[in-house]
């Protein structure tokens, strides 16, 4: 046996320096063999398919514009009735979790950032929280910063929200839900812009606080966009509550009970939708949601129709929570006091786009040979966290979204593992759609909100 035994094998026969693999045929050519992989379990699923009977597995995906091109669902069909469904995940693997271990805590957020791309502070935030938790700084944040984080992940439940109903109405149809929800969500990420300096991906949150302080102007701007949106939010109820032909897709579709939520982990508007009001920011509350005033949206109706539902509740919520984060904004710093840890940058956002300020710049280059080391060490090395593990959940818009941090002591992450909320979500489709029709599949789906890039990772 080679030393790669467990891959492949050395058959007895002519040539014994051949290899053969199991999921892929071998002919020889004048290169060399020539490997040709199949479907690996594709041939299975088929076998395993009732013999005699009537019945087609078809791939839906990861093709498929319905799921969103990177999730593959194995359908096995009796005429257009789902009788057995598999999810296949994978297709948008990208290594995150393991390229946090060769960066340091603070570029690891550039990474984390990155997997659900539609939640990105949420990723931030449960990566943060776990960092400072394990710093043992979490009292010491100062109160804008976490102002500030709450702010920021509520406007991003908004914008996801607002994705989630734009492609759910597409899937189905309703072009005009879809037009609007984007359209909506272009004046989101425009306050995202403007205070983080990306619409996406912004490596905002950092261990000890924000990356910087809001520019001017910035909570006019929230201000002038609440006065916006809560005239828009009609718009998608309107859509959602009554429309016949939205009702009579999602009613009923995708029944998913609690018992069945329990056993297989699922969090979020998939789970308030069965009557249960757990939500993270109430049940286990961070960065102060303790002092907010707002409701926990559920349905009993344990559908598609009440999730969509759910999440047209939940951005009013997050609006009046924007609200109560503008009054309590109080002058302040947006980072942690220790210099050992704060990131030494002082931002500033200039004609050039964002940098450096210039006084900045002036101290650590020209006045003081001290805070240049410093600065230096700090941004190629890092800062070293104790070694020790933390788990720190948050509520992310598809549920619970956690951060198990491992350090060994070092300026680099030991090991950092998400419990992605999507992840968990998808282990639901067999139970929400086997039985029903080919049809009802991309509602369930939708319902469930999933992103891949949460999922692989």
């Amino acid at each position: 046996m080679s030393e790669h035994s467990h891959d492949t094998f050395t058959p007895p026969g002519p040539d014994p320096d051949a290899t053969y693999d199991p999921y892929a045929g071998v002919r020889e050519t004048t290169e060399g063999p020539v490997y040709t992989v199949t479907g690996q379990d594709w041939g299975d699923v088929v076998d395993a398919a009732v013999a005699g009977q009537e019945r087609m597995v078809i791939n839906m995906g990861p093709q498929h514009p319905s799921t969103h091109g990177v999730l593959r669902l194995i359908l096995e069909l009796d005429g257009e009735t789902v009788t057995e469904a598999r999810s296949g995940i994978g297709y948008l693997h990208t290594g995150i979790e393991k390229n946090l271990e060769y960066r340091n805590w603070t570029q690891g957020v550039t990474f984390v950032t990155r997997m659900d791309y539609l939640a990105p502070f949420f990723n931030e935030a449960a990566y943060v929280l776990g960092v400072e938790k394990l710093l043992g700084i979490t009292d010491e944040i100062p109160p804008r910063a976490n102002v500030i984080r709450v702010m920021m992940m509520e406007l991003n439940r908004i914008s996801s929200h607002l994705v989630a109903l734009a492609t759910g109405g597409m899937e189905m149809g309703a072009l005009t839900v879809m037009t609007n929800g984007f359209r909506e969500r272009e004046r989101t990420l425009d306050l995202f812009e403007l205070i983080s300096g990306l619409r996406m991906n912004s490596a905002y949150f950092r261990p000890g606080g924000v990356a910087q302080d809001l520019p001017p102007g910035a909570v006019e701007s929230v201000r002038e966009y609440l006065r916006w949106m809560w005239d828009k939010i009609p718009e998608f109820e309107a859509f959602c509550n009554e429309n016949p032909i939205f009702r009579g897709r999602t009613v009923g579709n995708g029944y998913l009970d609690l018992a069945g939520c329990m056993a297989l982990g699922i969090t979020g508007p998939v789970l308030r939708s069965t009557g249960l009001p757990w939500d993270i920011r109430k049940t286990q509350p961070y960065c102060g949601y303790e002092n907010y005033d707002f409701d926990v949206p559920t349905r009993d109706t344990a559908d598609s129709y009440g999730r969509f539902r759910i999440r047209v509740d939940e951005m009013k919520e997050s609006l009046k929570i924007v609200e109560q984060c503008l009054d309590r904004l109080e002058p302040g710093p947006v980072m942690v006091a220790d210099k050992k840890i704060a990131w030494p940058a002082q931002l500033a956002i200039g004609s050039d786009g964002m940098g450096n300020s210039l006084d900045h710049i002036r101290h650590i280059m020209g006045e003081s040979m001290e805070a240049l080391i410093h600065h230096f060490k700090l941004v190629t090395e890092g800062f070293r966290v104790p070694a020790g593990q933390a788990y720190v959940p948050v509520e992310s818009p598809r549920g619970e979204i956690g951060a198990h941090v491992v350090s060994d002591g070092g300026t680099r992450p030991y090991r950092v593992h998400f419990r992605d909320p999507s992840f968990n979500n998808l282990q639901a489709v067999p139970a929400m759609c086997e039985g029903g029709m080919v049809a009802d599949v991309i509602v369930a789906v939708a319902s469930i909100d999933p992103v891949m890039g949460g999922v692989d990772r």
